[in-house]
């Protein structure tokens, strides 16, 4: 974990914007600013998946290489706050997670928690949003916006048999060309459909900027263990950069879809 004396909530890797695609990665990495020392917790615990999503943050730049897409990384662990839920979730803060109790969580009081989310939450989604809205000029249409996250292959001792999972609420434009391509990949993948989370949750990320404004969309999923290491990393975002540019390519991928959401009106 590295502490830096000025902390950026978020990161920008620029890209040509007119192609239309946006990278975003709420849970890239398990930075805390240097007025939040540990948050009471033992280095150890920055490595695990609570901190943030495992292989992401090196597999969202090689995508963003690979294709010439811009992208948008928090740089923030979500131990502090997490960026992928509502303001009004329960799990925005976390006291507890996945065991692990966090001192500096608890008591939270009203006061920061306002501060967190005015530090470091809101100029986040603020920059997501900014970033959707110039590929959206550039481009001239509805830009298709990917999220990439990773999962832990074991959680509460049940076993995750997904190689991938992709999330989605009731857009399905991106998704059914995506599993087909994932299916169809040498190897067999296993790909899980809203698995191991269900895609339908209300003011996460790609709900507030994609859902609401019926843009394109997708969040993918790739299990931990598969992108640890330098290797599978590459592999894996060698395999999905032909993949979202064929996406990407796609004349009934750009246009605004007001598919409305599971989770209610």
């Amino acid at each position: 974990m590295t502490r830096r004396s000025l902390f950026a909530p978020f990161e920008i890797i620029d890209g040509d914007r007119a192609r239309g695609l946006v990278l975003v990665a709420d849970h890239a990495s398990n930075l805390l600013p240097e007025e939040y020392g540990d948050l009471g917790l033992p280095a150890a615990e920055f490595t695990r998946h609570i901190a943030y999503d495992i292989g992401v943050e090196p597999v969202t730049r090689k995508l963003a290489a690979l294709t010439g897409a811009p992208a948008v990384m928090a740089r923030f662990s979500r131990l502090l706050v997490d960026p992928n839920r509502g303001p009004d979730d329960p799990t925005l803060i976390r006291q507890l997670y996945d065991g692990t109790v966090v001192p500096g969580n608890y008591p939270m009081s009203p006061e920061e928690r306002q501060k967190r989310l005015d530090a470091f939450y809101t100029p986040y989604h603020d920059a997501v949003s900014a970033l959707i809205a110039s590929v959206a000029t550039a481009h001239g249409a509805a830009p298709l916006v990917i999220s990439i996250h990773s999962f832990t292959p074991f959680m509460q001792g049940r076993e995750r048999p997904w190689h991938v999972g992709l999330l989605w609420d009731r857009d399905d434009r991106a998704i059914r060309p995506l599993f087909a391509a994932l299916e169809a990949e040498p190897g067999g993948l296993v790909v899980g459909d809203n698995e191991p989370y269900d895609g339908a949750l209300r003011g996460d990320t790609m709900y507030r900027h994609c859902t609401a404004n019926g843009f394109p969309h997708a969040l993918i999923e790739i299990r931990q263990d598969l992108i640890a290491a330098e290797a599978g990393q590459a592999e894996w975002a060698e395999r999905l950069a032909p993949i979202l540019d064929a996406l990407n390519a796609r004349p009934d991928m750009h246009g605004i879809k007001m598919a409305g959401s599971r989770t209610g009106p």
